[in-house]
């Protein structure tokens, strides 16, 4: 049907028009607006601001205080435009309180200096921070103002996120124009006015005009603090979007059936034949994964455990489950090094008790490529183990009953359902109606995660964690020094090496940078060569080709490289029992869940093992929290609660994980109370108005392809 013929749209649907209907987006602004996610009117409805500008009144430049926001305005005293090492524009503003103010420019045009002419009123808003001569705003928003030109505003001014390629007040000109579109509130409203008045929340339209332009006697402290109840309420549709997403592909998932697998011969004999028992955690662990795979249904298991707590061998014993069934299972790692460890691993459990273990990544080429793939075809390869490259088309499996994904962050949703369907289509024994038959599903991951963060974060998954470290492994020292005392470290790796141990040297940048305090790995590699000619010193960082990674990644696990200097690129997956000493440089930029990972590299095998927290001082007030928590425990968990507590779920999960981080209004630790509401309504939703559940669902989380993974 033309387009023009379409009736107008339904108050319900306004939301769902697209963003050329607004004056001034046309094709060019709207390609900038969809790269971001911006696409239809709703998008900008819910482009919250990041924070507020109070220009509804003036402060004196006499009164200002450092690091408050203020507005200001006064007559320029004074010009200076210098050269010394970068071109700079400093203009002094003074006014009645006989205060003197210096506005600071590093980027600026010649029309720019020549509004600022002496006598000249400016308006201007920034944060003061003490400079050479009092007070300076470095880069503050301003406007030259005339004698009838003082109107101040009537509300607080918001702030949002920068959209590449498009300026501020054009993006608050558009998200202006579409809030002007907002339908009444009845219209606009999807949940229960019950809940609402239960948990004193306003309805959708008032928060958000709320949050887009708060009046001038509004709770700033709390709208910038994200606690004010126009917030409250787009976090809790936000996280209930978020909730109902994951739900609904979990009961679709569990509409699909699943082969139903009981024995357990197999695994007992891999589980008599390994060197070590089974700790407790393991045992339990593996009993929810055994009574999952006995349903018909496909399991859908998260299992969460510390770096070393033994997550493997419990997959590998659910692996023997399917092959003792005659069908196939699959374990996908984000990284080749880590594949290839659990290959290693796997083949020495496995192969004895005559399982053929299969390798299948991108450098696997041409005729062994061709073997292996005809192997997994026709089911001669029993477990197969690789990285993406077992998504690709022209894998085959003949029967995969079993998909297990390891590092599941590192993964979208896509790439795990894309492995799950390399199972689907079989027909398992006894079902009829041809009901797609899919692979039980097993992910894992050595983040723990909080409980609070699981709740949400893996709504479509049952999670279960390994929290016992298994007998033997010695806890890792961790001490925290200043950056001063890098030469008694050399010392102490020269010590280590001397007796026959390994250590690490981890930078967190590869180039050195004027804007960050930190020493590169390259040049760290260069001084640590310099200072110990008597070690083999080698270096690894992301942007090596993957073929020369591996090759040192395993000359340091074969023990010919002494010292490994490295960025966090080993942060997953490397095993090498006789590297006792870890060094973080500059570990105050790193975050506590990625310092632990860091730290569960060495204490893998039995010798004492150090972790130094190599610092550059001063430290801020949350950089000395982390160093202390890493100091305090070795408990992967507990470190995950802190965690969220100082840094919030982007930090733990990453940003490519469950689109969490991405999550515009919610914050998990300053909502959790919400989670346990968001459960139970969510649930009554999808049992009674499923219609409304599908409608919150696309106004927050769109389309499958905007919601990236889960």
């Amino acid at each position: 049907m033309p387009r023009a013929a379409r009736p107008a749209p339904a108050l319900a649907v306004i939301g769902e028009t697209p963003l050329t209907a607004l004056p001034g987006c046309g094709p060019k602004v709207a390609e900038k607006l969809a790269a971001r996610g911006l696409l239809l009117l709703q998008d900008l409805w819910l482009q919250l601001p990041r924070q507020y500008e109070d220009r509804t009144r003036l402060t004196t430049i006499a009164a200002l205080q450092p690091g408050v926001a203020a507005q200001v305005e006064g007559r320029v005293e004074a010009v200076d435009r210098g050269f010394r090492y970068r071109p700079m524009l400093r203009v002094a503003l003074g006014d009645e309180s006989r205060g003197t103010l210096v506005l600071r420019f590093f980027h600026f045009r010649a029309a720019q200096v020549a509004q600022f002419r002496p006598g000249v009123r400016v308006r201007c808003y920034g944060t003061p921070r003490p400079g050479q001569h009092g007070l300076e705003i470095v880069h503050p928003s301003y406007r030259v103002v005339g004698d009838a030109d003082d109107a101040l505003g009537d509300s607080l001014d918001p702030v949002y996120p920068a959209v590449e390629g498009i300026g501020p007040a054009t993006l608050r000109r558009l998200i202006g124009l579409a809030l002007d579109r907002l339908p009444e509130a009845a219209a606009l409203e999807l949940l229960p006015e019950r809940l609402r008045t239960e948990l004193q929340l306003p309805t959708l339209r008032e928060a958000l005009l709320t949050v887009h332009r708060p009046p001038p006697d509004a709770d700033v402290a709390a709208l910038l603090a994200g606690t004010h109840p126009a917030q409250r309420r787009l976090a809790l549709e936000e996280l209930l979007a978020h909730h109902l997403s994951l739900r609904r592909q979990r009961i679709a998932q569990q509409a699909h059936a699943a082969v139903v697998l009981r024995d357990m011969a197999l695994a007992e004999r891999l589980c008599a034949s390994l060197p070590f028992a089974l700790t407790g955690a393991q045992q339990r662990v593996f009993a929810q994964i055994r009574a999952d795979l006995a349903r018909p249904s496909p399991m859908l298991r998260l299992v969460q455990g510390d770096v070393g707590s033994g997550k493997t061998v419990v997959a590998a014993m659910a692996a023997m489950m399917a092959v003792a069934a005659g069908r196939q299972a699959a374990l996908m790692a984000p990284t080749e090094l880590l594949a290839e460890q659990h290959l290693t691993n796997l083949r020495g459990w496995l192969e004895p008790l005559a399982v053929n273990v299969a390798w299948l990544a991108g450098k696997v080429t041409g005729r062994a490529r061709a073997k292996v793939l005809e192997a997994v075809a026709s089911g001669g390869a029993q477990v197969v183990v690789g990285t993406h490259a077992l998504m690709q088309e022209g894998v085959a499996f003949r029967d995969l009953a079993l998909a297990i994904v390891d590092e599941q962050h590192r993964f979208g949703v896509h790439q795990r359902l894309a492995l799950r369907d390399k199972g689907a289509g079989v027909l398992a024994d006894g079902v009829r109606d041809r009901i797609q038959v899919v692979p039980h599903q097993l992910v894992m991951t050595a983040t723990p995660i909080p409980r609070t963060l699981a709740m949400a974060a893996y709504a479509d998954l049952d999670v279960s964690a390994i929290d016992e470290l298994p007998p033997g492994r010695t806890p890792v020292q961790t001490v925290a020094l200043g950056a001063e005392r890098r030469p008694d470290l050399v010392e102490r790796i020269r010590k280590a090496c001397a007796e026959g141990r390994q250590a690490y040297w981890v930078c967190t940048l590869i180039d050195d940078s004027d804007e960050v305090v930190a020493q590169a790995a390259q040049t760290t590699y260069e001084e640590l060569g310099r200072q110990l000619p008597a070690l083999r010193v080698g270096l690894v960082h992301g942007r090596m080709k993957v073929a020369d990674k591996q090759t040192t990644m395993l000359a340091f696990k074969r023990g010919e490289i002494d010292l490994l200097v490295a960025t966090t690129v080993i942060e997953v997956g490397v095993d090498v029992p006789n590297a006792s000493l870890m060094i973080i440089e500059n570990a105050e930029r790193l975050g506590l869940a990625q310092l632990h990972q860091l730290r569960g590299r060495v204490g893998r095998g039995s010798a004492a093992s150090s972790c130094v927290l190599l610092y550059q001082p001063p430290l801020s007030q949350l950089a000395r929290q982390r160093l202390e928590t890493m100091r305090e425990t070795n408990d992967g968990f507990v470190i995950a609660e802190k965690d969220l507590e100082l840094r919030g779920p982007g930090e733990i999960l990453g940003t490519r994980q469950t689109g969490l981080a991405a999550f515009r209004v919610a914050d998990l630790a300053r909502d959790a109370d919400l989670l346990p509401r968001v459960q139970a309504l969510g649930e009554r939703l999808l049992a009674e108005s499923p219609d409304i559940a599908e409608r919150i669902v696309a106004r927050w989380v769109g389309g499958a392809a905007r919601y990236a993974s889960a």
